[in-house]
Parts: structure tokens; sequence; C-alpha cells
């Protein structure tokens, strides 16, 4: 059997801390939650490998847990405090969750696939995670029977950042995400002051589309 417990430090030695994520908080909370739960039984021996792995095609076709550095980052860049409300968009198996639920008051997690918010709900019961409640519903539309939120997690990347997620957000709120697809997409912040959102981009991040945010197909005319 392997030691998870032992791959899990290497992964918090290996790829979070030699690539800038310094909070503590975490570090520490990513060496204590167990990945390997949140992956198809399959994927466990990779449970901690450097890149997003998917579930497969039974339990959730096009759906990734997000890679280890590039969420840290992420939410390292949210700048989470012990007092925040936090929504996680697509929290597919909830390893998310998990995670966030040591960094904040409390967590809330919307996935639109039945499976994977059903295995969510699970692993928090499993895991003694009290803080923490998935909702299933569409992505797109966040949750804001819950809301607002001090903090919106996008656990993979979105193209377009609808209003009707943006809404649910405090004054004084944050949004992270992976903006854009591909290579070429960057890690953003966007601040609410006010009715203004502002955003910035922070770091160079390639993670896997989440369903629904990928901008409309517009027509194209030939010259």
């Amino acid at each position: 059997m392997q030691d998870f417990a032992d791959i899990r430090l290497k992964m918090v030695d290996n790829q979070l801390r030699t690539n800038a994520v310094t909070n503590h908080r975490i570090l520490d909370a990513m060496s204590a939650v167990p990945r390997d739960m949140f992956v198809d039984p399959s994927q466990r021996a990779i449970a901690y490998s450097d890149g997003d792995i998917p579930f497969s095609a039974a339990t959730a076709p096009g759906r990734y847990l997000q890679k280890p550095m590039v969420f840290a980052k992420l939410i390292q860049a949210a700048e989470i405090d012990p007092d925040d409300f936090v929504l996680v968009v697509g929290c597919t198996s909830g390893y998310a969750l998990a995670v966030l639920a040591r960094l904040a008051s409390a967590v809330v997690g919307v996935e639109e696939d039945a499976g994977l918010a059903a295995r969510a709900s699970e692993l928090m019961t499993e895991l003694e995670v009290e803080n923490a409640d998935v909702f299933e519903g569409p992505l797109t539309e966040g949750c804001k029977a819950q809301g607002p939120y001090d903090v919106i997690v996008f656990d993979g990347a979105a193209e377009i950042v609808p209003e009707s997620i943006c809404g649910q957000l405090r004054d004084g709120g944050r949004i992270v995400h992976v903006d854009g697809n591909g290579r070429s997409a960057n890690a953003a912040v966007v601040t609410k002051s006010g009715n203004t959102l502002g955003k910035r981009l922070v770091f160079n991040a390639a993670s896997p589309l989440l369903p629904g945010f990928a901008p409309a197909p517009a027509f194209v005319f030939d010259d």
C-alpha cells in the first residue's frame, strides 16, 4: 500500500513551496487533506502528481481535479481570512471544499454533475468537515440563495464570469479563476468596490475549462 501521507508532504514541498506558495495556512491545509480520496480509485496512484487529474468518462466526462500548484496559488491570491464565507464554483468531488474549510469560516460548493455532488457530500461527512455544504445546480448560476460571499473560487478555468455570479460577491470581495483557455491563460483576481469590478492578472496558469464558461459563438462574416 502506498504511503499517501508521505507523498502528500512531498507534493507540498516540491510543487507548492518551490512555486512561491508561502502562506503557511494553505501549506498546512494541503498537507492535511487526503487528495487521494477525491479522485477515481483507478487514479489514486497519481493523485499527487503535478497535473490536472481527469475523472473517468463513466464518472464525469470532461471534468478534472485541478493541478495542486495552480489551485494553491489561486487561493493564496484570494487572501482568504478565517472569518470569510467562500463559494466554490465547480467543486467536483469536494477537494477544494475540504481545503478551504480549513481556511475560511464556511464554504459552499456548487456542482452540476449529480454524481460528483453526491460524492462531495459523502466525503465532507466522512472527513467530518462540518463547515462545508454542497449544492447541486448549474455552475453558471452560482449559489445565490446562500450568498453573498467574501470570496468566490472557480475550481477550473473560465473565459467569462457571468454577471449572475459577480452579483453574489460582497463589497470588498474577491473572485479568483483561471482567465482563458489553454497555455496562454492567466490566473485573475476580480475585486468588487461598490458597483465597480476590477481585474488583475497574477500569474500564468493553465486549467481545464469549466462547462458553461466559454464565450458564446459569434458570427464571422467573410469579406
